[in-house]
């Protein structure tokens, strides 16, 4: 089962950071690509509490996070 879900969106280049750094760390993760307008970001906002991305949602260790670069700092310290 993968334990990270990431909600991003095409083109998002804050998204492709947080995508390349879970790549280099070789961490399994579902992409759900989300809707260009906030307003279709429901499901975000359900996780998340807001609308925008990129959110990684880690199951095994119960963290919800926005903001790529704190997203960024928390792969590192979890999974380097």
């Amino acid at each position: 089962m993968t334990a990270i879900t990431f909600y991003r969106l095409e083109g998002c280049p804050y998204c492709e950071v947080v995508a390349d750094r879970l790549d280099d760390l070789e961490v399994d993760y579902e992409s759900v690509w989300v809707e260009g307008l906030h307003s279709k970001r429901n499901e975000v906002k359900r996780v998340s509490g807001q609308r925008q991305v990129p959110v990684v949602v880690d199951e095994n260790r119960g963290v919800t996070m926005a903001e790529s670069e704190r997203i960024l700092e928390y792969l590192d310290r979890s999974y380097r």
